[in-house]
């Protein structure tokens, strides 16, 4: 799947929103891009889904209790930082497993760490993981609002890379509202992104 060439960054404001625990919106908009991202980058290294859900709460725990502390300079990006807690708490799970089910040692649990891809390339995964995210939440917040027939001439021509004849002579569309749907849609999606969460 296609998604923005942009690489937007956690806004600022955003981080500064999630410090007050009853903004419900900021929150919203924080859970629905990156509880998806850590659900699957935990499950992609092999936990089942109760344990994953399980990483998942104490990550978003993680953040309420110390997002009042969080020191931009100091700790880099925010996606850096949350990146760094879920592999230290996916790496806690597996700690938690072993333990429970085989009462290893500790080199058959750094064997089952290994064996899980949690490595130096996990970082560049986060980020991609929470790119498509962010894709996948604004393109469903727009959509929502948008016909489906603009919907079906931007997503067949902006993703599935259609050519936007062919596409309109199978929408009953003129090209020139094929490309104007999609124009609309894919300038939206971008100010949704950088609305909610870019700098």
């Amino acid at each position: 799947m296609r998604t923005l060439n942009s690489d937007p960054a956690t806004r600022p404001s955003l981080l500064v929103r999630l410090r007050n625990s009853r903004d419900d919106q900021a929150w919203a908009d924080f859970n629905a891009v990156y509880e998806p991202v850590i659900y699957r980058m935990t499950r992609r290294r092999g936990l089942q889904d109760a344990d994953a859900r399980e990483v998942v709460q104490e990550v978003l725990m993680s953040v309420a209790s110390a997002i009042d502390r969080f020191d931009f300079e100091a700790a880099g990006s925010f996606r850096g930082w949350l990146g760094r807690i879920t592999r230290n708490a996916v790496v806690d799970q597996f700690r938690k497993l072993t333990v429970r089910e085989t009462a290893t040692d500790a080199d058959e649990m750094q064997r089952h760490i290994d064996k899980a891809g949690i490595d130096r390339h996990w970082s560049d995964e986060f980020d991609k993981q929470r790119r498509e995210q962010l894709f996948r939440w604004a393109a469903s917040e727009v959509r929502q609002k948008t016909g489906e027939l603009n919907w079906m001439a931007f997503w067949q021509t902006s993703i599935e890379m259609r050519p936007i004849s062919q596409v309109a002579d199978e929408l009953g569309m003129t090209e020139g509202a094929v490309y104007v749907a999609r124009c609309r849609i894919l300038k939206r999606i971008r100010e949704l992104v950088h609305l909610r969460l870019s700098e």
